[in-house]
């Protein structure tokens, strides 16, 4: 699986126009390729989706109210995301796959603004994630 690049342009702050489209589908593709068992159950990936949600809504709480230096509370949080991904893939729950999209994303995060872009590209993921995985529990093509 190729890095993901949030950035087409990050000193303009412009994002990739195909972040959320073509991208996120082919990593939701990828996924659903690999996935089995108990590995990349869309409730796993969820539960990855739902904290950088909770994440990105705390950081932007924070940011409203203007509290100094509580970003570098929260970014912690976010780097954490890697260990727990890294501890869901050693229990075969996420494949390792999974693993690097979650390590590649979380490395571009610097500012609160970049957890955003995050979070929103997660969430088309997701989309897309739902739709592969029916697909292949109905056993159509891709």
């Amino acid at each position: 699986m190729d890095e993901i690049v949030f950035w087409k342009d990050r000193e303009q702050r412009i994002i990739d126009p195909t972040l959320f489209s073509k991208t996120a589908e082919e990593k939701a593709i990828a996924l659903s390729n690999e996935a089995s068992g108990n590995l990349n159950k869309i409730t796993q990936l969820r539960k990855f989706y739902d904290e950088v949600l909770h994440l990105d809504m705390e950081a932007k709480a924070r940011d409203a109210k203007k509290t100094e230096g509580e970003w570098n509370n929260i970014l912690p949080l976010v780097h954490m995301l890697v260990a727990k991904a890294a501890y869901a893939n050693g229990r075969k729950l996420v494949s390792d796959q999974f693993l690097k999209l979650v390590k590649s994303s979380v490395n571009q995060i610097k500012k609160p603004d970049d957890l955003t872009v995050f979070a929103n590209f997660f969430e088309a993921l997701m989309g897309f994630y739902r739709l592969y995985i029916e697909k292949q529990k109905k056993g159509g093509s891709r």
